[in-house]
């Protein structure tokens, strides 16, 4: 009988320690002094340079618009929040995609190097190559480059797995999980994983969001292509519930059982 006792106390202390608390999903806690401060920013996130794959929206325009139109893809209108009046559609088929060799193709010019240059760098490149090779220097000649958004992909314990663009230059990690639904209560929070492209290939990042630090993190501004993994918690993989009531419910269903096997082995 003591055998049976100090099962069912190990069985209560499991489930119950098994419960999600608020310090697995509050985001940004306060884990140091005590105090409700927000760290200052040590720095901004640097300007993001440019990949492979990257799609790219390049506009020119001067005095003489005629002179321009042959640079310009043909303007739809069509969803809210699309770049220089294009849809995501239209700019996959009339914006310029950075090739595995780092390059774009563009009209007159032909290929141009943008593999890891900012987009303001590349405004001046582009206006560069047209002011020697097309326009003269009197031109008044005016270049936008612009990333379509920030497109990046969720998927594990969210509400909404899937990929997502966000018409915004800089999106934090939050933003981007609350436009997929945010965590879901069995998500990990203390160690989400960013896959992130690089140059030499990809690497993968870990950031805790449930520490005020995060902040603070290289990795708290997502980038272009970036892949956010979201794992479940411990308490999920070995099947506890969420709340206690639902640990509670746990506990009496085991319980029954044992008294089953317990009633069984006796009447043998």
């Amino acid at each position: 009988m003591k055998k049976w006792f100090l099962v069912i106390l190990v069985i209560i202390n499991t489930v119950f320690v098994s419960c999600i608390t608020n310090k697995d999903v509050v985001y940004l806690q306060d884990n140091g002094d005590g105090t409700d401060s927000i760290p200052v920013l040590r720095e901004l996130p640097k300007p993001y340079k440019v990949q492979v794959n990257d799609l790219l929206s390049i506009n020119v325009k001067a005095l003489d618009e005629e002179l321009t139109r042959i640079f310009n893809p043909v303007a739809t209108t069509s969803t809210a929040g699309g770049n220089n009046g294009q849809s995501q559609a239209s700019l996959y088929f009339n914006g310029f995609t950075v090739d595995d060799h780092g390059k774009i193709k563009f009209p007159i010019l032909g290929e141009i190097t943008v593999l890891g240059y900012t987009t303001t760098e590349i405004e001046e490149i582009v206006k560069q190559e047209l002011l020697d090779q097309y326009f003269k220097e009197t031109a008044e000649l005016f270049v936008t480059v612009r990333l379509p958004g920030v497109t990046y992909t969720v998927t594990g314990e969210v509400n909404g797995t899937g990929i997502y663009t966000i018409f915004e230059d800089r999106v934090n990690i939050i933003d981007a999980l609350a436009n997929a639904g945010d965590i879901s209560l069995t998500g990990n929070r203390k160690d989400v994983l960013i896959v992130r492209q690089y140059p030499d290939g990809q690497r993968i990042h870990h950031i805790d969001l449930t520490d005020i630090k995060a902040m603070n993190s290289p990795y708290y501004y997502i980038q272009p292509n970036d892949i956010i993994l979201v794992k479940p918690l411990k308490r999920k993989v070995i099947g506890a519930g969420q709340t206690v009531m639902q640990n509670f419910a746990t506990i009496m269903s085991i319980l029954a059982g044992m008294t089953s096997i317990y009633v069984l082995t006796k009447s043998l």
